[in-house]
């Protein structure tokens, strides 16, 4: 299977149907990638790959990056509109 196949079989993505700006579509992927490694790591912790407390920590790791992320994307167009 090529590699793109592979790609998009593992870390399948939904077109986004919102309204269009770069800001939405750049945290809309970011939403995505987020969902993707939560659900991947909820994986490893139920089969026992990674214990509870590293699955908790990383989640929350990629929440502040998330957090950050509508921050800098987001927040920012709603402070500039204002």
């Amino acid at each position: 299977m090529p590699e793109q196949q592979k790609e998009e079989f593992f870390y399948p993505t939904a077109h986004y149907r919102g309204e269009f700006t770069p800001e939405n579509l750049a945290f809309n992927a970011n939403l995505q990638e987020f969902a993707q490694r939560v659900s991947l790591l909820c994986g490893l912790e139920t089969s026992g790959k990674i214990p509870p407390g590293e699955a908790y920590n990383q989640i929350k790791a990629l929440w502040h990056e998330l957090k950050e992320s509508k921050k800098n994307l987001l927040d920012r167009i709603d402070t500039e509109d204002s």
